[in-house]
């Protein structure tokens, strides 16, 4: 079969998965959606919308979801990832022995490898070799302000030129801004960041801290974003935008986060279980919370607010002893 260059397999139908199949719909892409859920497919199918994370948006007619993962790619050249950080390697596999040379992959996952630590662009270089072109795209998004069409701008890294401008057609729009850059460490640092910074920040609201601690903690927050962009080698012009403050600021300010949502409920007491189920999905600051303070001490960089986030997640500290220490030690040289 020849490749499709107008169609793009859209793998994962979360919320945001979701999200971006109906834009590339209504962008005249032809989106093949697929989710290892096969009690979600099957709901998906009938009810021509994604009931359980985006009820309210309808899916465009040129939106096939599909059985298989071969059925999803086959003809494809572009592959769109969007799973959970926790399953993206295995994702990967599964996904291999169904590419061909000619397929080009993208993914729109936020995180760190469990276990390793390792940014998401080397497990896919590990898992599937140097030879297919990959780019991620990152930045200020929440799902359902996509999907209703809502104005929004992102970050697409990769360093394929070619494959980068490509991709940014299908996604440009009036409501849908691409900005490209080859800061591909940057750009997944940011993502990575910003969702533990969510948590401190909602912690301190839930504690009612107030607006002078969140405006401290997103601040110093991204201090300690570029202090450990700097030691990987990423741009501070990356971590200044979309893909670093924007998503900072939008993960930190609004309840849409789950990660915010995550640190209030932290603030009440509700254990991590507890916060985990209330909010439903998956809470990306659990997976990675740990893998960005070990790889901070790898690197010799300190992160005092990912610390604290981490103890309070990892090793049962309070949410307000956690904050009070934090606040203790922030005085040093700007």
């Amino acid at each position: 079969m020849s490749e499709n260059h107008s169609s793009i397999a859209v793998l994962g139908a979360g919320s945001w998965g979701t999200a971006l199949a109906i834009l590339l719909a209504k962008n005249d892409q032809d989106v093949r959606l697929w989710d290892k859920n096969e009690a979600l497919l099957g709901d998906m199918k009938s009810a021509r919308r994604n009931a359980r994370y985006l009820p309210d948006v309808a899916f465009p007619s040129n939106i096939q979801v599909c059985a298989t993962l071969e059925e999803a790619i086959i003809g494809v050249q572009d592959i769109l990832l969007v799973v959970p950080s926790h399953v993206f390697g295995n994702a990967l596999k599964d996904l291999k022995p169904f590419l061909k040379p000619t397929h080009r992959i993208a993914w729109a996952t936020k995180g760190l490898e469990p276990g390793t630590g390792n940014f998401l662009h080397s497990v896919a270089e590990r898992e599937l070799g140097n030879h297919i072109p990959y780019a991620v795209i990152s930045g200020p998004s929440f799902a359902r302000e996509v999907a209703l069409g809502l104005p929004t701008a992102v970050t697409l890294a990769s360093r394929n030129s070619l494959f980068a401008d490509a991709l940014a057609k299908k996604f440009n729009c009036d409501n849908f801004c691409i900005y490209l850059t080859d800061d591909i460490v940057g750009v997944q640092l940011g993502g990575v960041v910003k969702n533990v910074l969510a948590v401190a920040v909602g912690i301190a609201d839930g504690i009612a801290l107030g607006a002078n601690a969140r405006a401290a903690l997103m601040t110093r927050g991204l201090a300690e974003m570029m202090r450990l962009g700097n030691a990987l080698g990423a741009r501070p012009e990356t971590l200044m935008g979309l893909a670093g403050c924007g998503d900072v600021i939008l993960t930190c300010m609004d309840n849409q986060s789950r990660n915010r949502r995550f640190g209030l409920a932290l603030a009440e007491g509700l254990t991590e279980a507890k916060a985990q189920e209330q909010i439903g999905q998956v809470v990306e600051a659990v997976y990675n919370v740990d893998q960005l303070f070990h790889l901070a001490k790898k690197c010799q960089v300190e992160l005092p607010i990912a610390e604290q986030v981490f103890r309070v997640m990892k090793h049962g500290v309070s949410p307000r002893e956690a904050l009070s220490v934090l606040f203790k030690r922030m005085p040093g040289s700007e």
